[in-house]
């Protein structure tokens, strides 16, 4: 049976299924499962999520995965590379014994869909499928090959008989297992072939039980927030699905954490596709099409949609349009744009007319009267809409049953509202959608105006929350912060926001930023929203940062998020749910998943801090003099990577150089297009603005270089002299056409 026939061939074999030990040959449902006994503790496991398994290295496409089990004292490491689409190369090798190794086992399960039989013989394992044969082969002969109706029953067979048990024995079954011993096989190697005819993929399995011919790299970053771009590919990768149910693949909001089959909340989808992005656009699509794919009929996306229920009565925070510009802004892609701006607009308006009860143009959370959802109709299922489900700041708050919503006008929901009007009036615009693009504009800055009018405490100088028709909340958080991504704040305002981010006794010290003041009394309990740190939440206050131009606060916020990130990571690879502001730890509270997509988002700040694309500065790269290196990553010219060394900063492209920088500072609005390489210099030193060396690729073709339109430095032995440029000025090298 055919499961993904449209799936590139790159990423066939991978860890598509919920056992992430297996690896699945997509396109033909055939898996290749580890299986672990150990007779001290009598128990055998197929590695279920959130048990016994360590998280390694994972690329995007499945080209290189490594993972650790842990299971009845004993670690055995696990390494799958491809060196070909339809060629999976494995290796085991036990690295801590906590028994003797003739009673702890190792099997080998294939296995393919409900009712295809695998046989065995001579020693391979082979399964049919249509025309497609795949096999499976060890390096060295099992102990013993079993046969089982299913991989439960192997589990049960370990379980009821142990491993000294040889009435399974047989070739031909739903699943055919090959066992071996950790005392006669500490190490070792097999391989899976797909192929057109049985014995060409048995011959294709066993030439690859050879070592792999070159070592496979993935992207990465060294030097300054050394690991970030690492732990963003593990985490999205690793959390990669197959969905059965709706037959797509999709990042998942966890393998650890899930409510059914499959579960979508809205906003995570959305950053996954961002942060999937990073490494490959069709991923990135994929997760956004899964998000966008929760549009009702009334207007509005679904909170979450899982195989047990959907939240069709309420919604999440608009972000959905910031993360499709964002992607679009990396990949420059008109048609993804095409794809998801009408239902995007229509989630918009759904706002303005369902959430704004006295038509004053801000918006309060809610709970339609559609659907048949848990918490339909009740305060706790309103709040939901703001993503921060128990915080202080929702206390205040009276459900109106009449109006459907809450009580209170809440400063981040309203923030990005006003930032979701603000990116489809760029989205629109992009699609020549002009008077769309204007209208959304008008909401954009109508609802920046209102911000400030309505939500601005001047006695205590902050945004806060405010009842409709009252005054302000008592409880402050982090979306106090949030009028800097949308721009509603003053000059004035912004400073004192930022004082107040980072001082000690509020939001700011070592771990941050609390979802609620250090001060309030609600930080104490440190549950779920009520005082602990969220990375969404830094993500967002990151651009905020940038957007109004602090760029060494947001830099210190970067390294803040990568200390709180690392703290729990470096030892035990956990990427938090949230974390305690008080220790920094990820699993001091048991309601706290370990390893949630969006813990990336902190890592991610630690990626843009030193290149980034984003609707403030365009792309950007960071030049802090200190060492890097980050990529391959996704750019719009393809695949890029940034080295820094000797503080000379080189941008590449398949390892060919395009520009090298040796200034301290930003370069913003980078452009490399065929008719010229553009951007802006931000060095506040006119000593450290440097020289620019253009790549050879570029330089037979340069006719001139410019600042702001008019004529600039001279170029001499492929370098321009940057010494004489102010701070932010365009600078253009035109550049004839190519060949």
């Amino acid at each position: 049976m055919i499961i993904a026939n449209t799936l590139p061939p790159a990423r066939a074999w991978n860890t598509w299924s919920d056992r992430p030990a297996a690896m699945t040959f997509l396109p033909l449902g055939v898996h290749v499962t580890p299986l672990l006994y150990s007779t001290r503790h009598k128990e055998a496991t197929l590695l279920p999520p959130g048990e016994g398994m360590r998280f390694g290295h994972h690329g995007m496409d499945g080209r290189l995965v490594e993972f650790e089990t842990r299971h009845g004292g004993t670690h055995i490491a696990f390494r799958y590379e491809k060196h070909d689409p339809f060629i999976l190369q494995g290796e085991w090798r036990a690295t801590s014994l906590a028994e003797w190794g003739l009673r702890y086992w190792l099997t080998l399960c294939l296995s393919a869909e409900t009712g295809v039989t695998v046989s065995h013989h001579d020693g391979a394992c082979i399964v049919r499928i249509g025309y497609r044969y795949v096999a499976l082969v060890s390096q060295m002969a099992a102990v013993q090959v079993t046969a089982h109706d299913s991989l439960e029953a192997v589990l049960d067979d370990f379980n009821a008989n142990g491993y000294f048990h040889t009435a399974s024995r047989g070739d031909n079954a739903p699943v055919i297992a090959l066992r071996f011993n950790l005392e006669m096989m500490r190490s070792g190697r097999f391989a899976a072939a797909v192929a057109d005819s049985r014995d060409l993929a048995i011959r294709k399995a066993r030439a690859a039980l050879a070592p792999p011919p070159a070592a496979i790299t993935l992207p990465a970053q060294t030097g300054r927030h050394a690991g970030a771009l690492d732990a963003v590919r593990d985490i999205m990768a690793w959390n990669t699905m197959y969905d059965g149910i709706n037959h797509r693949p999709y990042t998942s909001v966890s393998r650890i954490w899930n409510l059914g089959k499959f579960a979508v909340w809205y906003n995570d989808q959305t950053y996954a596709a961002m942060m999937t992005g990073l490494f490959d656009a069709q991923i990135a699509r994929e997760n956004m099409a899964v998000a966008q794919a929760s549009a009702t009929p009334q207007g509005n996306f679904a909170c979450i949609v899982t195989s047990n229920d959907a939240w069709v009565d309420r919604t999440q925070a608009p972000n959905g349009s910031f993360m499709v510009w964002m992607i679009y802004l990396r990949h420059r892609e008109l048609s993804f744009l095409h794809e998801h701006y009408e239902t995007l607009a229509r989630n918009h308006m759904w706002w303005r007319r369902e959430r704004d009860p006295d038509g004053m143009g801000l918006v309060s959370c809610g709970t339609s009267d559609v659907g048949e959802a848990l918490y339909k109709g009740t305060h706790f299922g309103a709040r939901n809409e703001t993503g921060m489900d128990n915080s202080p700041t929702h206390d205040e708050a009276i459900y109106d049953p009449l109006t459907r919503t809450l009580s209170t006008l809440d400063v981040g929901l309203n923030c990005c509202l006003a930032l979701d009007a603000e990116m489809l009036s760029r989205i629109a615009k992009a699609l020549g959608r002009t008077a769309e693009s204007r209208s959304f504009a008008a909401l954009a800055e109508d609802t920046r105006q209102k911000i400030r009018t309505y939500l601005w405490d001047a006695e205590r100088s902050i945004y806060a929350n405010r009842h409709r028709q009252g005054g302000f909340v008592r409880s402050v958080g982090p979306t106090s912060f949030y009028p800097l991504i949308c721009g509603a704040a003053t000059p004035e305002q912004a400073g004192a926001l930022v004082r107040e981010l980072f001082n000690p006794e509020r939001f700011g010290g070592t771990y941050m930023v609390p979802n609620v003041s250090r001060d309030d009394p609600a930080f104490a309990d440190n549950v779920y929203w009520r005082g602990r740190i969220w990375p969404n939440v830094n993500y967002f206050l990151w651009h905020g940062l940038r957007r109004y131009g602090f760029i060494r606060e947001a830099s210190r916020l970067a390294t803040a998020s990568m200390l709180l990130f690392n703290q729990s990571w470096t030892r035990h690879r956990i990427a938090g749910e949230n974390y305690s502001a008080v220790t920094g730890e990820a699993d001091d509270q048991p309601d706290t998943d370990l390893f949630l997509s969006w813990g990336a988002m902190l890592p991610m700040l630690g990626v843009a801090d030193v290149m980034d694309i984003n609707p403030w500065d365009g792309w950007e790269i960071h030049n802090t003099g200190k060492p890097v290196s980050i990529g391959p990553l996704q750019s719009p010219v393809g695949p890029v990577s940034l080295t820094v060394e000797d503080g000379m900063a080189t941008l590449s492209h398949q390892d060919m150089p395009l520009l090298s920088w040796n200034g301290v500072g930003r370069m913003t609005d980078l452009e490399l297009t065929d008719g010229q390489i553009s951007f802006r210099l931000h060095a506040d030193n006119p000593a450290q603005r440097g020289r620019l060396h253009i790549g050879a690729h570029f330089l037979p073709r340069v006719c001139g270089v410019y600042l702001n339109g008019m004529d600039g430095p001279a170029l001499q032995d492929a370098t321009v002299d940057l010494s004489g440029v102010e701070n932010g000025q365009r600078v253009d090298i035109r550049l004839a056409p190519g060949t």
